[in-house]
């Protein structure tokens, strides 16, 4: 059966518009996007696509990204009033699927008290055995290098900064969808900004069942990270899959996502995502 998304737009509190779709019906389920992803580009909408045989999915352009509007300075807790005002408009409580950055973005919101039933998410890059320095350290090359209008230095150099081999960027590079990833650069400074301010004992506010899925084909790095969410969280489950490098095939990933937000994983805590009242 097909699902086809219905758009809306939301105002979030600070009076940015924040575009979304959504599809299917059932429990709310929402697709928080890692760095530079957004509806058209990502892995978020094809997954979605999947989900939506049970639930009511919903993804959504980040602030600054797609359809979505921006308002300055950047906070953290601006993106989490994105998501709140987004789960208040399709219907809360909401489970949250959030990939890399906004892995780290769906647990800050769910610390800062989202009405969250539970949460999934793919290999969130949370160092939480290295103290923070307090330095600017890679933010700042990446807005220094969009200021200086040079956005695809600034996307290789992030890329490359967090592991991405180096081939996925040169293909990236070749591909014809390089020049979005070079309009978002700005807001890769966004995802790093989100990845240093979720310090570890914030994580022990996030008692909701979570479960982290690492790909067994990413580095050590990742894996260790993953892990180590794991150990932070109340109720943390992980589950290792086969994939590639940060990612795991949709097909593999979606009914081990399907089981754990309708409680037939038979992992502790409530019994489901309820359903929302849309």
């Amino acid at each position: 059966m097909t699902h086809a998304p219905v758009e809306g737009t939301i105002r979030s509190a600070d009076g940015s518009t924040i575009a979304y779709e959504h599809s299917g019906s059932g429990p709310t389920v929402v697709m928080v996007d890692a760095a530079s992803g957004f509806r058209e580009m990502g892995p978020m909408c094809p997954l979605a696509a999947r989900l939506a045989e049970e639930f009511t999915v919903v993804c959504y352009d980040r602030r600054g990204r797609g359809g979505s509007s921006d308002t300055a300075p950047y906070h953290v807790d601006r993106e989490v009033d994105d998501l709140r005002a987004l789960v208040e408009e399709i219907g809360a409580p909401a489970c949250l699927f959030g990939f890399s950055s906004g892995a780290v973005l769906a647990l800050a919101a769910a610390a800062r008290g989202l009405p969250v039933d539970r949460l999934a998410l793919l290999e969130p890059p949370l160092d939480l055995a290295s103290a923070p320095t307090g330095e600017p350290g890679l933010a700042a090359e990446i807005a220094g290098l969009v200021a200086a209008g040079r956005r695809g230095d600034a996307v290789a150099h992030f890329h490359a900064s967090i592991g991405v081999p180096a081939e996925m960027t040169v293909g990236m590079r070749e591909s014809p969808w390089w020049p979005a990833l070079e309009q978002l650069a700005h807001t890769l400074v966004y995802d790093l900004t989100i990845v240093d301010a979720l310090p570890a004992d914030e994580l022990a506010r996030v008692t909701v069942p979570t479960l982290v899925v690492d790909s067994e084909q990413s580095d050590a790095r990742l894996r260790e990270w993953a892990a180590g969410v794991v150990a932070a969280l109340p109720h943390g489950h992980r589950r290792s899959m086969r994939g590639d490098w940060h990612q795991v095939p949709d097909a593999d990933l979606a009914p081990v996502l399907a089981d754990f937000f309708a409680g037939r994983a038979g992992l502790a805590g409530p019994a489901q995502c309820t359903q929302s009242d849309r």
